[in-house]
């Protein structure tokens, strides 16, 4: 089939083809408390064969102590002690398996509301999100939060995991009903792909093997989606940015005048004799190699760690970002976005931080906070003054210097940012640059100037 390529053609297919064979798929759950989220990850462990028979044997003997006849595969995920007393998940448990077909990293996110930015951690690097809802109770207000969780930080996937269908007798009709309210609330907000599944995760119905309870349903089993769903994007559809970590100058006798920029391709593709963009400072320069692990190749894209060379000897440093000189972002000391509060202490107006975005930090204060954002109905409330842990609002910040941040919904990994306490680097919001998923509110006050902020 190969014999008409090039050899270049054949030892690119043989790479997509060894790419697709080792995929990596991260994946996060999320439900309300009681919908069996941490059930139908055990599922998933235990008939994908992904569980050592010591962590089994546990699960038995923890099972048996509580006076459960059968293994209870929530307890593969939920450690915590607390969580194990409780019988619900309070913690972000992190899994990992893999089936010949794709490697796996799961979050097993907890379902109550004041565990919100539990979920916006497991679900802020996830390519697909399990939604759970209970057959017996519908879509319900938490359903409809972790619909727009999803949709704030742009999950490409969401797959509807109708629980328990054996509590309903595999009634198709209650499936449906839920199916379409849920797939209606998530379209609305802008959630690009949506598939519904009805499962047993306690009986292993549509988990990894086929129901036999369900013969009016024909689609996937939800590891059969989980291993062909598409993943990653086309780099080429991109454009390139390359944060830069470290600066190498080994200075020996061999390599006298050697500088080169190490760090990982955030985005894109980039090529040797591509004018690059040095951010914030504006040089320009031209790529003249590309040194991939001792290795000097003519083309790098993302996620790949490389070292790059230029044409000219430029001031360049940890926290410069370069990009295509026809495709740089702009520069901006003033940053508005969508943020979720981490912290227990609130975030106020007038609260000087620290913000990372990539490897470049910098100071910055909190000029305004124009609204909150209510998940359950999408609601704003105008002008809070501050957000409490796990909310999520709209923040305008100035930076003491600028940033070249892009917008989130054209890229997760250069339009995020993380607020930090200056004093003790504690991790305070997460943020996301630009209207994100909710606009500001409209009639919120001007933003307030803060006396002796000194940039």
């Amino acid at each position: 089939m190969t014999s008409n390529l090039t050899s270049e053609e054949q030892a690119a297919a043989a790479a997509v083809e060894r790419s697709a064979a080792t995929s990596q798929l991260r994946f996060a759950t999320a439900g309300s408390v009681d919908d069996g989220k941490s059930t139908l990850v055990g599922r998933l462990l235990h008939d994908s064969k992904s569980v050592l028979a010591d962590q089994l044997e546990a699960v038995e003997h923890a099972s048996r102590s509580r006076g459960q006849e059968a293994p209870d595969l929530a307890l593969l995920t939920d450690g915590l002690r607390a969580e194990r007393e409780q019988g619900i998940t309070i913690d972000v448990a992190y899994r990992y398996f893999a089936t010949p077909k794709r490697r796996f990293i799961l979050a097993d996110t907890p379902g109550h509301v004041q565990y919100t930015r539990n979920m916006v951690t497991g679900a802020s690097t996830a390519e697909l999100a399990v939604v759970l809802v209970d057959a017996r109770n519908g879509v319900v207000e938490q359903t409809r939060r972790h619909a727009a969780v999803a949709a704030l930080l742009r999950v490409p996937h969401v797959v509807l995991a109708v629980n328990k269908m054996d509590l309903v007798d595999y009634a198709e009709p209650v499936f449906a009903a839920i199916a379409e309210e849920f797939t209606t609330y998530a379209a609305s907000l802008g959630v690009p792909e949506i598939t519904a599944i009805p499962i047993s995760a306690l009986a292993g119905d549509n988990v990894v093997t086929a129901s036999a309870n369900m013969d009016w349903y024909g689609g996937p089993t939800v590891l059969e989606h989980l291993e062909t769903v598409p993943v990653g994007t086309d780099p080429s559809q991109d454009p390139a940015r390359f944060p830069v970590q470290y600066v190498i100058r080994p200075q020996t006798a061999e390599h006298p005048d050697y500088r080169g920029y190490a760090g990982q391709i955030a985005s894109g593709v980039l090529r040797v004799g591509d004018a690059v963009t040095v951010l914030p400072s504006g040089r320009t320069s031209a790529i003249t190699g590309i040194d991939a692990l001792g290795t000097m190749v003519d083309v790098a894209w993302a996620p790949q760690s490389v070292t790059l060379t230029l044409a000219d000897d430029l001031d360049i440093s940890r926290g410069d970002l370069l990009a295509p000189s026809d495709h740089a972002p702009e520069t901006t000391r003033d940053v508005e976005a969508t943020v979720c509060h981490l912290h227990d202490r609130p975030l106020r107006v007038g609260d000087r931080v620290l913000l990372k975005h990539t490897t470049r930090t910098v100071k910055a204060i909190i000029k305004d906070i124009p609204s909150r954002l209510t998940l359950a109905d999408l609601s704003h409330h105008p002008a809070p003054g501050e957000l409490a842990a796990n909310e999520i609002g709209r923040v305008v910040l100035r930076t003491s210097e600028p940033l070249a941040l892009d917008a989130y919904d054209a890229s997760r990994r250069t339009g995020s940012f993380l607020l930090i306490d200056p004093a003790d680097g504690t991790t305070l919001t997460a943020g996301m640059a630009g209207d994100s998923f909710a606009a500001a509110a409209k009639g919120a006050e001007a933003a307030r100037d803060d006396e002796g902020w000194d940039f």
